[in-house]
């Protein structure tokens, strides 16, 4: 293997100049840079990566902790994805900012993240995020004082920077928009309420209720999922909350569903009944998973859940932190994503009052 004296024979520099070209340091001729460069690429020769690391203490080096990868046969098969769409949205912002990454599976095996973590410290890394499955709190061993930690789609009791999904204001616009569609009675399948997005989005929904002066019902409110992963049960809370909205003496004529999947099998439950969606009634999704929102028919309404953004915004705080350009936040960074409307929404038309027939006795 060639060894930095070796090009700097055959370059017919010192080995000082070799490394000036390498690292970019100081100042050096063209002329002489195009023959060190010439000498690196017929010896193939490959710079050292821990001997720079040594004498710059920064390895270019970040190392990523998920779930993503390996994949739990009792979840649904759309387990994963957020986390993966948050790793893809690391690997592009380290990419551009000429890093590199590297990435750890847990397995699904939480008590895994200790040790994975130490063997990233080993490496040198710089920095660490950690992506979490779902927007939820978490608890890690400490990190020396110079390797930046940043958490993606969590938190923690210690204040460590995280990058979150701004759930509220997600629900929120969309039940504005509901409303701005004359829709009054508005109902809200919810996910579990052990997760932090339930309560997020049913604060934002409550709110949007409040700016149009619409009563907070909570028979329209129902929690129609579980907290760990049970379809066939789920299937029955679905159910059953779908008949309960609907059998009330004001029945809704919009339904938000915690997540699509939920929306997807709503479709199904809603037509059994001889509805028509969204004719009779209209539904919208969370997530935006174009396999599910794309794919029914009608296409469904759904708030986008920025997995992506959520990536590009820990890998900018982290950067930003190892370099020195920002500080920790005293709290968590919240990322919004819009409302993307599809054809399961339609407005209801205002009642038309005619004027001229005001005050007119019947012939």
């Amino acid at each position: 293997m060639a060894t930095i004296y070796d090009v700097a024979k055959a370059a017919g520099v010192s080995p000082k100049t070799v490394s000036r070209v390498l690292n970019g340091d100081a100042p050096v001729g063209q002329k002489t840079r195009t023959a060190v460069e010439a000498a690196i690429a017929e010896l193939g020769y490959v710079p050292s990566s821990a001997a720079r690391t040594m004498r710059s203490n920064r390895s270019g080096l970040v190392g990523l902790i998920t779930g993503a990868i390996s994949l739990n046969p009792q979840q649904s098969e759309l387990s994963g994805l957020p986390d993966l769409f948050i790793v893809q949205g690391v690997q592009k912002a380290l990419e551009a900012n000429g890093m590199t990454l590297l990435i750890s599976d847990t397995g699904g095996r939480s008590e895994r993240v200790p040790q994975l973590i130490r063997t990233f410290l080993e490496h040198r890394v710089e920095g660490i995020i950690y992506v979490a499955d779902y927007h939820r709190p978490v608890s890690l061993p400490p990190v020396p004082e110079d390797t930046k930690l940043v958490l993606a789609n969590c938190y923690d009791d210690l204040g460590t920077p995280a990058i979150l999904p701004d759930d509220r204001k997600g629900q929120l616009m969309l039940v504005r928009e509901l409303i701005a569609k004359g829709h009054r009675r508005i109902a809200y399948l919810s996910l579990s309420q052990m997760h932090d997005a339930t309560r997020l989005r049913t604060d934002g929904y409550a709110q949007a209720l409040s700016e149009a002066g619409i009563a907070y019902d909570p028979d329209l409110v129902i929690p129609t999922d579980l907290a760990e992963p049970d379809h066939a049960a789920e299937a029955q809370l679905l159910w059953d909350a779908i008949d309960r909205v609907m059998n009330l003496d004001t029945p809704p004529t919009a339904i938000c569903f915690g997540n699509d999947r939920m929306a997807m099998r709503a479709y199904g439950i809603l037509r059994s009944r001889g509805l028509r969606v969204p004719e009779d009634i209209s539904v919208a999704g969370y997530d935006n998973y174009r396999l599910i929102t794309e794919t029914l028919f009608p296409p469904l309404t759904s708030v986008d859940l920025p997995y992506a953004a959520i990536g590009v915004r820990a890998v900018q705080l982290l950067v930003g932190l190892i370099r020195g350009e920002r500080n920790a936040p005293a709290a968590p960074e919240l990322v919004g994503g819009p409302v993307c409307w599809r054809d399961s929404v339609v407005p209801i038309p205002a009642p038309v009052t005619h004027i001229a027939s005001l005050g007119r006795k019947p012939e």
